[in-house]
């Protein structure tokens, strides 16, 4: 491929945005077209994050003009934003990846519950498809519209897909225990990620009612290929960026924890960004920061023989800008691993 990809990032001043553009701008393969805000239109990026300082002074400019500069449109807006702009890169033959929620579940009214939106567009949901690269990598290959999962929601399905998908465990229901940086709960300054709030502090938020409830849920109804429930409990941590999930799983018999962590190793034997820890040792989110990696480790409670899965990523590559740039490299023929095989820091 000679000719560089035109891409535009519309909501560029957002947390998830901005990551996207420090990743876009170390792509060989593509140019940064167009950046987009809303509320910083006319601002150059490198005013409101100086890091790009004389690495990229792109003006904001209008969610059209990115629409119309962009190849490829990556759209990184709170949910009920992205399906006129899909509807847009649809009508243009342009391939649109929604980092949001609105592409991300199956049912229009699961949608509604959760979000207070609707499916205003019922036909692009139909042509849209869920961007968990590892696991639908040839479906991305054929779309055009992207749901990029949630942080959350990646970590959890990662972690459990080779359990669920060799019957190692009861696929019922799990207990998900979820930690995660400040930068998931976004921009917008709110009360719990106020400084004094969340610094030297921990504590477990929106229990049984956070809006990635639904999103695992399907994504792990379909690996079973029947309902699964979670009980799932997000936390705030106190750093800027990581997820650390533990979920917990009633073990089948007839496996033992050397069998399970072989199935693991071979379920994830070819996927460039999935390392599965050695025995023993415990996934850890400071060994993925920076980076689109996805490290898993497994272990057993001898006591209740209950399976402990951990599975670490950082929030804003893997659970957001480096997965949905991965889905850009799947659907365009690009080797995957363009732009986004970053080395994680050692300290």
């Amino acid at each position: 491929m000679t000719d560089k990809i035109s891409v535009s990032v519309i909501g560029a001043s957002g947390y998830a945005g901005a990551e996207l553009v420090r990743i876009l701008l170390s792509h060989p393969s593509v140019t940064l077209a167009a950046l987009s805000s809303v509320s910083y239109t006319g601002q150059s990026i490198a005013e409101l994050y100086p890091a790009y300082r004389d690495i990229c002074e792109q003006i904001l400019v209008s969610e059209k003009e990115a629409v119309e500069k962009g190849d490829v449109v990556f759209a990184s807006l709170p949910h009920g934003l992205s399906q006129e702009l899909a509807l847009e890169c649809d009508k243009q033959g342009k391939l649109f990846i929604d980092l949001g929620a609105d592409f991300r579940l199956d049912d229009g009214e699961t949608y509604t519950q959760w979000y207070g939106k609707e499916y205003i567009y019922p036909q692009l949901h139909e042509k849209s498809v869920y961007g968990l690269s590892e696991i639908y990598r040839e479906d991305v290959k054929k779309a055009r519209i992207i749901g990029n999962p949630g942080c959350y929601p990646t970590s959890v399905a990662l972690g459990l897909y080779p359990a669920i998908k060799n019957g190692l465990v009861k696929a019922d229901d799990f207990i998900v225990d979820s930690k995660s940086g400040v930068t998931g709960a976004g921009k917008t300054l709110t009360q719990k990620t106020h400084f004094p709030e969340c610094n030297e502090a921990f504590s477990p938020y929106n229990i049984g009612k956070h809006r990635h409830t639904p999103e695992i849920e399907q994504t792990l109804s379909r690996f079973a290929s029947h309902p699964v429930k979670v009980t799932f409990v997000p936390h705030l941590l106190p750093v800027n960026r990581g997820i650390i999930s533990t979920v917990y799983a009633e073990k089948n018999s007839g496996y033992t924890l050397e069998d399970i962590y072989a199935i693991y190793r071979k379920t994830y034997e070819n996927e460039h960004f999935i390392r599965v820890l050695p025995l023993g040792e415990v996934a850890n989110l400071r060994n993925v920061r920076m980076s689109n990696y996805c490290d898993i480790s497994v272990h057993e409670d001898p006591h209740t023989s209950k399976l402990i899965i951990v599975s670490a990523i950082d929030n804003m590559v893997k659970g957001a800008a480096g997965q949905a740039v991965q889905n850009m490299n799947i659907a365009l023929g690009i080797d995957e691993k363009t732009g986004i095989d970053f080395v994680p820091p050692a300290i």
